[in-house]
């Protein structure tokens, strides 16, 4: 059915002129489901790129203070200067490892000040560290299962109207008694625009869904190396305590 209806479309760009695509006149013609098709995937698009925007501003803000965070905290936890460590990780709000790594280190340093550390204490650090990283993760899907959800059914709602203008236009023919493509010039472009603009949400969101995973497991990969560094000098730390 759909390749008759491209090849109907095709009959129509070739008539020279005698059907003109005017989207207003169409969207005057159109059907009232033909229009609540039209509207629904108009806000689904809305919709994506709005957490498209929302997701590159959070995760470009969390990647540039990251940058500033990791030398700044190194450099305090090497003079052994927690306090000051935290201090700098809160600075950076927007960062993923700041979460983390304050999290981490506010668990570690209600201990350190005790003359003994024990093992239990530095598990204690690493269900917190734990916890952040799952807390993050969350944070920085927000929005981004809904990017799914409209890349896999835009193209269905489009379909859906694909199907009411084919609806359309054999209801031209049977208004009209002609077969003639004046008789379904209506249906048939109904038909194309509503699955044209399906793929268009689509598309644009598919891509977003997939470059926007990729960044998260990015982020993911490094929330769990700092969070491994972070043990790692708890225990050497404790260690040297200990001696």
């Amino acid at each position: 059915m759909l390749l008759q209806v491209h090849t109907l479309a095709l009959m129509l760009f070739q008539e020279g002129g005698a059907v003109q695509f005017d989207l207003l006149s169409m969207w005057g013609a159109m059907e009232w489901p033909a229009r609540a098709v039209v509207i629904t995937m108009l806000i689904m698009s809305v919709w994506s790129f709005g957490v498209m925007f929302d997701r590159l501003i959070a995760f470009n803000g969390a990647r540039a203070q990251s940058r500033q965070l990791v030398p700044a905290v190194a450099g305090a936890l090497r003079e052994g200067k927690l306090e000051e460590a935290v201090k700098i990780a809160e600075r950076f709000p927007k960062s993923h490892l700041a979460k983390v790594m304050a999290s981490g280190l506010l668990e570690f340093s209600a201990h350190a000040k005790s003359s003994e550390i024990s093992g239990e204490q530095i598990e204690a650090s690493k269900r917190a560290l734990e916890r952040a990283e799952a807390i993050v993760h969350a944070e920085l899907k927000r929005g981004i299962s809904t990017l799914a959800t409209i890349a896999s059914s835009a193209p269905f709602v489009g379909l859906l109207g694909t199907v009411v203008g084919i609806i359309n236009a054999f209801k031209g023919i049977s208004s009209e008694k002609s077969t003639g493509l004046g008789a379904v010039a209506g249906g048939i472009s109904e038909a194309l625009v509503t699955t044209a603009i399906g793929l268009l949400v689509a598309i644009p969101a598919v891509w977003m869904y997939n470059y926007f995973s990729n960044r998260v497991e990015a982020f993911d990969v490094e929330m769990a190396n700092s969070s491994s560094e972070l043990v790692d000098y708890f225990i050497k730390r404790t260690q040297g305590a200990r001696k």
